[in-house]
This record gives structure tokens, sequence and C-alpha cells, in this order.
């Protein structure tokens, strides 16, 4: 198993989240959260945004899943045809175990 965090753009979220779901992949959390990025956050001006708004998406899938899961991802978090600066980041990670509460069962 592994675990999907993709940081997106907040306008972008419920398309992902949507297009997600309608591949079968139902099972989401979803933090809204600050941060910068290479650019080091906007200017205007004299002014300097160094928290801008992101949506974190985070997942736990089955490896045999992890092409279909990024190619969503990245097709639907990205802006315009080319994408641009502030579009987000994946980061892929082993879940070696994953346990549901109410039942102690292990596994998705």
């Amino acid at each position: 198993m592994i675990m999907v965090r993709a940081i997106v753009r907040p306008d972008k979220k419920e398309v992902v989240l949507d297009e997600l779901s309608s591949a079968g992949f139902h099972a989401a959390t979803v933090v809204d959260v600050v941060g910068r990025g290479k650019q080091k956050g906007i200017k205007f001006g004299d002014v300097v945004y160094d928290e801008i708004p992101k949506s974190l998406i985070m997942l736990v899938i089955n490896d045999a899943d992890k092409e279909d899961v990024l190619d969503i991802i990245l097709r639907y978090a990205k802006t315009g045809a080319e994408g641009a600066f502030g579009d987000g980041k994946i980061f892929i990670s082993s879940a070696d175990e994953v346990y549901t509460v109410s039942s102690g069962v292990a596994g998705l």
C-alpha cells in the first residue's frame, strides 16, 4: 500500500476529488493548509504573501493503483494546458499498515 499526499490549489480540490471518486477512489482526507513553494511566496508591490492557501488531499491505495491516481491528480490539478507555478506537489510514501478504528481490521 502507498500513501499519496497531493497539495493542490483550493479551486482544484473538488474536481480532483470528483475525478478520483469517479475512478473508484472514494476514500480521502482533505485538509486546508498554507505554505509556499520554491518561489518563496507571491510579491505584490512591497508586500510578500508567503502563506499561500492550498488543499492537502491524502489517500492510501494499493500499489497497483499508483499510476491511475497520479494520472488523475496530474491531469485535473494542473492550471491550463501547460500548468503554472503554485499548482502543487504530489508526495508518495509507503503505508506499511492500515487499520480501521471501529473494527480493528487490518487493510484497506
